[in-house]
């Protein structure tokens, strides 16, 4: 399989909620971020799906070296990447300014995981937010193309809220695997145990807690809002798209009270389809206006 086929593969297969913003993207950009997501996935999947078989940590951790060993031969002039995807994303690198530190960011953030499985308190938790969604975000406007810096605040702040949600929605099936990302100060103070996150026990002290780590998300949706830049929104409605996808999913998972320790809380396609088609429209109304 041609590596160019094999990114794109890899991204329809997903079925993220990404892949709508994707597709308001013309060819050259569409490909380069399915790159990165494709980098993003892969590297992802050497700490999931590894712990999930139980490999060797110091294995793993070789293999997040190697992708970083990867990330400096797409930049090198000379640079020959060995893996497929990584020379798809040497493709992307050469084309948009996707900044190597971000990239690098990634795999730190991934690698992460495999060093604890708990966080004290917010403050703690946000490096790791930025370092597997900001980062990622401050990839994707490169690509997608911007003019006034706030993009950057905007990339940062949005990430923050889609991992943060991201969190909300997966908390019972993280905590069968052995991780609470919900800061453990926070459990302490709605008197919710990670026994009780494994256990799926649900009941008013837990949607309490939920409540506010769903407020907290918002708090980072409005701060991105505030520093979108409307001199490019046309640009940036993919980065639209998926907040708005997501918020929307936050929505949705506090309509349904938070019941999300029987199973991951979804949007049907035809919703992200509407949600996409509004962010399309109001672009192209920002940029007559």
């Amino acid at each position: 399989m041609r590596p160019a086929d094999l990114v794109a593969r890899i991204t329809r297969r997903s079925r993220s909620n990404f892949y709508y913003g994707f597709l308001a993207l013309p060819r050259p950009r569409r490909d380069a971020l399915y790159a990165v997501y494709a980098f993003c996935r892969t590297v992802d999947d050497i700490a999931d799906v590894g712990q999930a078989r139980g490999d060797d940590p110091a294995a793993m951790r070789r293999a997040l070296a190697e992708w970083r060993e990867e990330v400096a031969r797409c930049y090198a002039r000379d640079g020959v990447p060995e893996h497929p995807i990584a020379r798809r994303l040497q493709a992307a690198v050469r084309v948009f300014p996707i900044p190597r530190e971000a990239l690098l960011a990634i795999i730190e953030g991934v690698e992460s995981d495999l060093d604890r499985r708990t966080y004290e308190t917010m403050d703690d938790l946000y490096p790791y937010c930025y370092r597997v969604a900001s980062a990622v975000g401050l990839c994707a406007i490169e690509i997608f193309g911007y003019t006034d810096p706030r993009a950057r605040q905007y990339a940062v702040d949005l990430g923050l809220a889609l991992q943060l949600t991201n969190i909300v929605r997966d908390v019972g099936t993280d905590a069968q695997a052995g991780r609470v990302y919900l800061p453990q100060e926070a459990l302490r103070a709605f008197a919710v145990t990670a026994d009780d996150l494994r256990q799926g026990r649900y009941g008013p002290a837990f949607v309490r807690l939920m409540e506010r780590q769903a407020e907290r998300a918002r708090d980072f949706y409005r701060a991105a809002w505030t520093s979108y830049p409307m001199v490019d929104a046309r640009s940036l409605v993919p980065a639209e798209i998926m907040g708005r996808i997501y918020f929307a999913l936050l929505q949705e998972i506090e309509r349904q009270r938070f019941r999300v320790l029987e199973g991951r809380v979804v949007l049907p396609a035809r919703r992200k389809v509407a949600v996409a088609l509004g962010c399309w429209l109001r672009a192209r109304y920002a940029r007559a206006a």
